[in-house]
């Protein structure tokens, strides 16, 4: 973090099969070592798995899915007076959507389909449809702001 000046946040170009910025952002989060050509191909052969599975538009689903994982509450560490405190907070626009990628495509990884393609394409479909891990992550996370909402008068 500079102390000069605020950092400026680079925009991300959409992609260019859907012309949608957070296909393009999620693509950017699932990459390795910079092989972007490797991500994009695991993406939309995911999205080709979805549209043979569903007969309806991924890209549809894919939105279903981002809705359902992201989070509106989160807790945060607070120190007051020795003890640490849990406390309740809301969760900015932009770090909800990197917290619902980062967490699709965390639970996509461990699960126990062949390929990544596959193992996409069914936590996203899962994530559509209200189940799957992600959108446990995101229960669990509302579940303990709920558990610890005696201490939100400590928000900074």
């Amino acid at each position: 973090m500079p102390r000069r000046r605020e950092v400026t946040k680079r925009e991300t170009l959409p992609d260019p099969k859907y012309g949608s910025k957070l296909v393009a952002r999620f693509i950017n989060n699932l990459l390795r070592k910079g092989k972007k050509s490797c991500a994009e191909r695991i993406f939309y052969g995911a999205f080709g798995i979805i549209h043979d599975r569903t007969r309806e538009d991924p890209l549809k689903i894919f939105e279903r899915a981002m809705e359902q994982v992201r989070p509106a509450l989160e807790v945060k560490s607070k120190r007051v007076g020795g003890s640490t405190y849990q406390v309740p907070v809301e969760i900015r626009p932009d770090r909800r959507t990197a917290l619902s990628i980062r967490w699709l495509i965390n639970y996509a990884k461990n699960r126990g389909e062949k390929g990544m393609m596959a193992k996409l394409a069914s936590e996203l479909l899962d994530a559509s449809q209200g189940r799957g891990a992600s959108v446990k992550k995101r229960e669990e996370t509302h579940r303990m702001a709920e558990a610890n909402k005696a201490f939100a008068h400590f928000r900074w």
